[in-house]
This record gives structure tokens, sequence and C-alpha cells, in this order.
């Protein structure tokens, strides 16, 4: 069994201020409320939302062909549009999820990040590791540095023409949105915790959080010739994702009871590769480094699950707001124009009261990278 607690040494410092800044800048929210059965609906107008602003923004995302939409603050869902009961494909947010669910195991003590691939007796038989590849450690992959550079499943188009050469960079040194990392990462929490991802994702984090749809069977494995390791597609409804969101927004606690190591919220939110201006990569979460995303003003320390097709999963803690964008890609709309999603996103802040403030997020670490070869990033 490996050991969990050891969080990175580096940061914990930076942890230790962080959440002591916290404490002392964050507003006192009251009324905070979580889900049982069903999510508890809001008066918008009565918590201080424009009424009118949200009525635009339903009518943006009735215009660009949003299917759900799903607006919670402090635990109330103030506005809902499309169908957030239906189950879609999530895309790569199945990747912040697993994220989530490593914080878990961290917690539990069965997964230490900081051990390499070889220490864990971890490899691809189909396109087996070099010695220098083996090195790279479990953090490595979270953080989508592994200098691993293979052909893998659900890769698009854009990751195999951006993909570096084997061995062009050594593990930890250059980010690259690289599948081959986030598969090898599910399988290797299968390895650890002797469970399918799917099963564990059902038992660890829907059942706690009183999901209202998700069950194991919403997902399925999709192989490639290259990589004996699989993608993990899965489905799943907007309402719940947003308690997935509450669950890191109240930083891994449900109810009263802890899910998630604080630490790791922390640790996994925070910006360590920078991407584009403003936005930094975690483990396989975005983060923002000022206080916009989607180009829209959503106030210090923001982040999202991003999934191709514009699904959407953004924390909002300026706000104590989470929100949900799903649509439907078909072959004749492959995902809405990105500035729709931007001016859906823009109307809502809009509409949001004034928020009562916020601890600042840490800022990103200085890169000594190369200029990142992103891949196709969501």
């Amino acid at each position: 069994m490996m050991n969990g607690r050891r969080m990175h040494r580096t940061v914990g410092w930076r942890i230790g201020l962080t959440l002591l800044v916290l404490c002392a800048a964050a507003p006192a929210w009251g009324d905070t409320v979580f889900p049982g059965e069903s999510w508890e609906p809001a008066e918008p107008a009565a918590l201080g939302w424009s009424v009118q602003r949200l009525d635009r923004a339903r009518e943006k995302a009735e215009e660009i062909g949003a299917a759900a939409v799903l607006v919670v603050q402090d635990g109330r869902v103030v506005a809902e549009w499309g169908e957030p009961d239906r189950r879609l494909d999530v895309y790569s947010i199945r990747k912040s999820l697993l994220s989530g669910l490593y914080g878990v195991y961290v917690g539990a003590d069965r997964i230490d990040i900081h051990r390499s691939l070889e220490a864990i007796g971890f490899d691809d038989a189909e396109t087996p590791l070099t010695p220098q590849e083996r090195q790279a450690t479990v953090r490595d992959l979270l953080m989508s540095r592994s200098g691993i550079y293979i052909e893998s499943a659900y890769e698009t188009q854009g990751m195999r023409e951006r993909r570096p050469e084997r061995e062009e960079y050594a593990p930890g040194e250059h980010w690259y949105y690289n599948n081959w990392d986030f598969n090898a990462l599910g399988a290797i929490l299968g390895q650890a915790v002797g469970k399918g991802l799917f099963e564990a994702l059902e038992k660890r984090l829907a059942k706690p959080l009183g999901m209202q749809d998700f069950r194991a069977g919403d997902g399925r494995y999709v192989y490639a010739e290259t990589s004996e390791h699989p993608a993990y597609p899965l489905r799943m409804t907007a309402r719940d994702l947003a308690r997935f969101g509450w669950l890191y927004l109240n930083r891994g606690v449900w109810d009263g009871e802890r899910l998630i190591p604080e630490a790791w919220i922390e640790e996994s939110t925070t910006p360590w590769s920078p991407v584009r201006s403003g936005i930094g990569y975690g483990y396989m979460w975005w983060v923002a480094t000022g206080e916009r995303q989607y180009l829209t003003d959503m106030g210090p320390g923001s982040w999202s699950a991003r999934g191709s097709g514009r699904q959407a999963l953004l924390m909002i803690p300026a706000y104590r707001v989470v929100i949900v964008h799903q649509f439907e890609r078909t072959p004749e709309q492959r995902s809405p124009p990105r500035r729709g999603l931007h001016e859906l996103l823009q109307e809502i802040m809009a509409a949001a009261p004034a928020p009562g403030g916020a601890a600042d997020r840490p800022a990103a670490m200085p890169s000594t990278d190369r200029p990142a070869r992103a891949g196709s990033v969501p």
C-alpha cells in the first residue's frame, strides 16, 4: 500500500499561507446548504441577482443551443435551462473528475503521487517505456508533464500533430496536454485500489455526494492499438456535475463530512504550468491566474473543468457560484461558437450580486519551458 500523506513539500508553505489568507479574507457566507435528494431552488431576486440579466442569459443559452445550463449559489439553484437531468458525454471533464478521485485515495493513504512509474511497476505493454520515461512520477502525469509521448486512445488530430518526439523532454520538464498521461492515470488508480475506475467513482464520489443519476455503467473504456491504457469517457448530468463542483468549492467537505483533503483541493487547483495568458494547469484542472476565465470577469481564484464541445464546469469562489454548461455534439454541429459560450458566461456573471470578497489564489510558478505545444486544448 502506498503512503499518500506526504503532500508535495515544496508547496507546503504556500498551502498553509493560502489557508490562513482564506480564513482571514473570505466573506462570512451564511446559510450554505447541500442538496439532499434534489437541489433546492432559490429565488434569484431575493439573493440579489438581476432577473432581467438572467433572462438575457437564458436567451443566449437557447441561441447557442446549450443542452443544459445550471447555476448554483451557496448550494441552491439560481437558474437552470435546458435539460440538467439528461446524461451527456462530458468529454475531458472526465480528467478533473479523476483528479478528485485521486484526492480521495491520496487522503486514504492508498496512493503516493511522488513515486515513479518504475517504483510502482507501471509500464505500457503495447509501447514499452524507456528507462528515462519510467522515472516520471504519478504527479508528473497529473500535471501533464510526464515526458512520455506515445499515441494514445481518444487523441485529437491536434494532439497528434503537436506531440513532441519521444524523450524530447525529461519527466517534469515540459507541459503538453497529453492523453497518454490522462489514460495512464486511470489505469494507475485501478492498479492501486483494485477497482475499476467507474466503480470507484460511483462508490467514493457519486454515492457520498448523492448524485441523482450517475452509475458505473455510464462510463466506458476506449482503447488504441499503440497503448494498453484506455481512455474512460463517461456520461453525466449537469445536476450531478454541479454536486462535484460544489464539493470542490467547499474545499472537499460535503455536508459536514470530509471526502477530499483540503490540502489536495489546494494543491490540485494550483496553476503549476502556464498555458496561456491568465490560465494555468493544475492536476487536470484549468486555473485562472488572474480574475478571468472564458473572457469573463469572475473575481480571483476561479478554476474549471473543460471538455471538447464547450463542456464546462466552473468553480467561482468570489461569488460562491458553480456553473455547468453542457452541449450535445452532433455530426451537424460539433460545438457551439466559442464566442457564444463567452457571451453566455458574461451575461450570467453580469446578473450576479456583487461578491463579498475572496482570497487570492497562489500565482503561477515561473516557467522555464520553451513555449508549450499544448495540443488541442479545450
